[in-house]
């Protein structure tokens, strides 16, 4: 039966052998915390938010096996510049290769999310416009299937009290219009019935039977808001 002699050292885990402490690596490291006013390695991980396992691998002086953004925090910590922190641990001014291409994937990270977000802010600003404009036409409801009626009667009697109004609710009409809000029909304009986009008042008629627009329908962009209200044409 096999057994192992108790003599023997036993065999240490490879992941912790690579990372044990480099007494020089953990020296430096101190020094600058010294100076930063941080009293241990866990404090230094708790203010530059990473893990103790990122502490580990700068005190084993595996720096170049580092993530940049785990760089960039610890130096933010220790009140260094990246491109010093670098230099502490014996990278020199410029980082190395690694540490480059970990940089260059993280911009171009930051860069797609960056447009990912822009898309969506501006996804989310025109659903918004539209939720708004649909509230205001709920309310102006009314006024809208109203308003054109109102205006062709004046226009057929100038001499009536509400001609005076007209031009004070031509705002409304033009900010309406700006929403992209067009009528279906003049009021008072004769055409063929057409049940999808015409709403009888009274009596009956056919598709394609002459009626007449008593109340303007509505559109907004393509989409039917009010079906116009209109009256056969008596022949």
């Amino acid at each position: 039966m096999f057994t192992v002699d108790p003599q023997l050292p036993m065999p240490r885990d490879r992941s912790s052998a690579l990372t044990s402490p480099n007494p020089a690596a953990t020296e430096r490291l101190r020094d600058l915390m010294t100076a930063a006013d941080i009293p241990s390695f866990r404090a230094l991980a708790r203010k530059a938010q990473v893990s103790d396992w990122a502490i580990r691998q700068l005190r084993s002086d595996r720096i170049v096996t580092m993530r940049v953004d785990q760089l960039t925090k610890m130096a933010a910590a220790l009140n260094l510049p990246l491109s010093e922190l670098l230099s502490q641990f014996g990278v020199g001014h410029a980082p190395p290769s690694s540490v480059k291409q970990t940089a260059e994937t993280s911009i171009d990270t930051l860069r797609a999310e960056y447009q990912r977000l822009q898309t969506q802010l501006e996804q989310q600003a025109v659903t918004l416009q539209q939720q708004f404009q649909t509230a205001a036409l709920t309310v102006l409801e009314s006024w809208l299937v109203q308003w054109p009626t109102i205006t062709h009667a004046v226009e057929k009697n100038p001499d009536l009290p509400a001609s005076r109004l007209v031009p004070l609710v031509q705002p409304v009409q033009t900010l309406v219009e700006q929403w992209g809000v067009a009528a279906i029909a003049p009021v008072g304009a004769t055409m063929p019935f057409d049940p999808q986009v015409h709403q009888l008042m009274t009596g009956d008629a056919d598709p394609g039977a002459l009626i007449r627009v008593r109340y303007a329908g509505f559109r907004q962009r393509g989409k039917l808001l009010h079906r116009a209200k209109v009256s056969p044409v008596e022949d």
